[in-house]
């Protein structure tokens, strides 16, 4: 690439105090060394650290050594050209965050779309202004500081939150243990306002350990948890879910319907997800249908899918619910027929940890009909 043409000496804008940024790592690559100086004594007055190279492969060898700030990087180059090296800049995690801005003696628009889709987010004609190159790259460090700090405050969060949520887990177990046993404990007494006042406790305890526990698998499903596949029974886990709601659902005087295959249906599929799926459907069911009801649950396996089944006999859901069924904390029409507590978050956990293991779920279901859902997970032999 030819030599950068000085446009002159003009007198290098100050930050204002508002946007200035701190001084940082600027890592310039160019095959000819006097376009680096010319680079390097510009933002060399503002205080940034300049790290030359001029080829793509000792690039890349400084990038890994030393991640810059902001990369400053020559379209055309013998060997690897820019886009090659921002290419494979963006395809590493540890590297693509770092913003990439094009330095080139050729303007041609064919060659600007390149170098934006090759990962850029700038581009830069030879010979440049340098209050023009200033500008543009104070804009990026002040942009790739800001999303540092959204990054860590996120971060942050999270763990805040994730500290403060197994902490009140823990404190809700014990208070909802303990409501349990007092609630036991009154009957004995034959005290109707103290036995009522046992209920709510233990009633607003388990409500709100449900709301945490669906709130800390919800955040874990938002932040790309790491599912681990194994194959599965699907026809076990069916009967061992069914099982343990049946007692729940004979409160309400509502029927569970089986209808599970003799031969073994096994799914790829994440234990942790898959019980977690299979509860919610199944709580949800139960959870919206009146006394009187009947609740069906089948296994089946169509072509390379392991499929599973919930059908109640609920009021089903509206074309208004089905375009937010699946969002957080999404409010629908129908309500708990059992004044059961609803925390708009079961349905969205379903739909993410399905996706996750590369599964699909539908829903079928006309107002006042009840409604189907139905989760297909990869077969295994």
């Amino acid at each position: 690439m030819r030599p950068v043409t000085n446009v002159g000496a003009p007198t290098i804008p100050k930050p204002a105090a508002a946007v200035a940024v701190e001084p940082a790592c600027v890592l310039v690559v160019d095959d000819q060394a006097v376009n680096i100086q010319i680079v390097g004594a510009v933002l060399g007055r503002l205080g940034h650290e300049i790290i030359p190279a001029t080829d793509g492969a000792t690039a890349l060898r400084r990038v890994a050594l030393r991640p810059p700030d902001l990369i400053l990087l020559d379209f055309m180059m013998p060997g690897m050209d820019g886009c090659e090296v921002c290419r494979q800049l963006k395809a590493s995690p540890e590297w693509r965050e770092i913003p990439v801005i094009f330095l080139s003696a050729a303007d041609d628009k064919d060659l600007i779309v390149r170098a934006l889709e090759a990962g850029g987010v700038d581009y830069i004609t030879k010979p440049f202004n340098q209050a023009e190159l200033v500008s543009r790259v104070r804009t990026q460090l002040e942009l790739k500081a800001a999303r540092d700090r959204l990054h860590q405050l996120v971060e942050d969060k999270d763990e805040l939150l994730g500290i403060l949520a197994h902490d009140l887990i823990n404190y809700l177990v014990g208070m909802n243990m303990s409501a349990a046993l007092l609630s036991r404990q009154t009957d004995r007494l034959n005290d109707e306002r103290l036995t009522q006042l046992a209920e709510n406790i233990l009633r607003t305890s388990g409500q709100s350990l449900t709301f945490v526990k669906d709130f800390l698998a919800n955040s874990r499903a938002d932040h790309g948890f790491k599912l681990k596949p194994i194959t599965v029974n699907l026809t076990d886990f069916a009967i061992a879910t069914t099982q343990l709601f049946d007692s729940v659902a004979r409160q309400k005087s509502i029927q569970i319907q089986t209808n599970f295959p003799s031969e073994t249906v096994n799914a790829l599929a994440d234990f942790s997800a898959l019980e977690r799926v299979l509860d919610n459907l199944l709580s949800n069911a139960i959870k919206f249908s009146p006394s009187g009801r009947n609740i069906f649950v089948s296994v089946s396996s169509l072509n390379n899918r392991a499929v599973f089944v919930v059908r109640d006999e609920g009021p089903g859901f509206t074309a208004e619910d089905k375009t937010r069924m699946f969002r957080r904390y999404g409010r629908l029409s129908a309500r708990p027929t059992g004044g059961e507590q609803s925390t708009g978050l079961g349905l969205s956990i379903v739909r993410k940890l399905v996706l996750g293991m590369g599964g699909e779920l539908d829903c079928d279901s006309v107002p006042g009909n009840g409604a189907t859902f139905t989760v297909r997970l990869p077969r295994t032999a």
